[in-house]
């Protein structure tokens, strides 16, 4: 997904970024906001509880047959489901926007970007398996820019994401952003670099 070079550039663009600001910029990169196992395990357990009525019905098998074939059966529909759903396939695009939005939520807390001077962090996340992005950005900042600004830079950075240039969008997003806190936050003479510029990847 990005290598050490990739991760140097993008941590050097916030680098830049931040030379503009007095904010805090912290990207994140989610492989996967969930694993959602459970729709599968759920899919194969209900279509499972089919299994025995044919057999009841047209053979004279055992119950312990039946119970056994049903078992091969749970477990040959979980693997299935498993490699076909993985990724979420079955899952509603909304609960895995839900998931990547809590998440982006906790990254943002767990950076500590809730703690810097000002309260103008900002964190710019996204989940790749998901194909969502998200800027969530600390009170100071939140009051002066609307979501629309972030929806605006987070766009492209998706789009990119799809066609495989992620560390190109990411360094565009990071410089996006920078511009919208350098007007909102500019940097103060005792400005001091709060937070680490890597990327976090999840």
């Amino acid at each position: 997904m990005l290598n050490s070079d990739d991760r140097d550039a993008i941590a050097d663009a916030v680098r830049e970024a931040e030379r503009q600001t007095s904010s805090e910029i912290v990207v994140v990169v989610d492989r996967a906001a969930g694993s959602y196992v459970a729709v599968p395990l759920v899919l194969a357990l209900a279509l499972s509880l089919f299994v025995p009525w044919p057999f009841l019905l047209l053979t004279t098998l055992s119950a312990a047959s039946i119970f056994l074939t049903q078992l091969i059966a749970a477990a040959l529909l979980l693997a299935t489901l498993l490699w076909y759903g993985r990724g979420g396939r079955f899952v509603p695009g909304f609960v895995k926007r839900r998931q990547a939005h809590e998440t982006a939520l906790r990254e943002f807390t767990a950076r500590g970007l809730t703690l810097t001077r000002g309260r103008t962090g900002v964190l710019l996340y996204i989940a790749v398996q998901e194909r969502y992005a998200e800027v969530v950005a600390d009170a100071g900042i939140a009051a002066k820019v609307d979501g629309e600004t972030w929806q605006k830079i987070v766009e492209p950075l998706l789009a990119a994401a799809a066609q495989d240039t992620l560390r190109e969008g990411l360094i565009a997003a990071v410089r996006d952003v920078g511009a919208v806190l350098a007007a909102h936050a500019p940097p103060a003479a005792d400005d001091v670099d709060e937070l680490p510029n890597k990327v976090v990847i999840l």
